[in-house]
């Protein structure tokens, strides 16, 4: 069994799905920043199977962890003080990302006018297969977007 260290300050990413920590450390631009983190991957856990963890020691300041839900809109966030747990959220799935997902139609404004942002709005009468509300579409030309598929 893998084991590692209790963190003293710093906060944990817990409940994600299995296969998507790494694309949370993507988006969160771990690799660039100046902290210890642990990615733990197919994790057993009782409740889903299997999960990932990622622990960053440290604070983590400036990071909106709301967009991260439309990679898993079940991840759970943990804070964790002199080595308690003092907070633990979930995180809403936002109405819109602004400069989070880059349009992939080749026909879109967006490829072709420098300068625009890229809006992707949840779409609300769409139901992706996990049965949840976390498709997006592109606020300039409608592309259909969800991460995993």
């Amino acid at each position: 069994m893998l084991n590692v260290g209790k963190l003293e300050n710093g906060i944990v990413l817990d409940h994600i799905q299995a296969g998507r920590g790494m694309l949370i450390y993507q988006a969160l631009g771990l690799d660039q920043k100046d902290c210890s983190v642990a990615i733990i991957q197919n994790a057993k856990s009782s409740k889903m199977g299997r999960k990932d963890i990622i622990k960053i020691e440290d604070t983590y300041d400036g990071v909106n962890f709301d967009q991260l839900a439309y990679i898993d809109p079940d991840l759970t966030i943990n804070v964790i003080r002199n080595g308690e747990l003092i907070e633990k959220r979930r995180i809403n799935t936002p109405e819109k990302l602004v400069d989070v997902l880059k349009c992939q139609n080749p026909s879109c404004i967006t490829t072709i006018e420098q300068g625009l942002h890229q809006i992707f709005v949840l779409s609300k009468d769409e139901v992706s297969g996990t049965g949840k509300h976390n498709v997006y579409r592109c606020a300039w030309c409608e592309q259909r977007y969800h991460v995993g598929r």
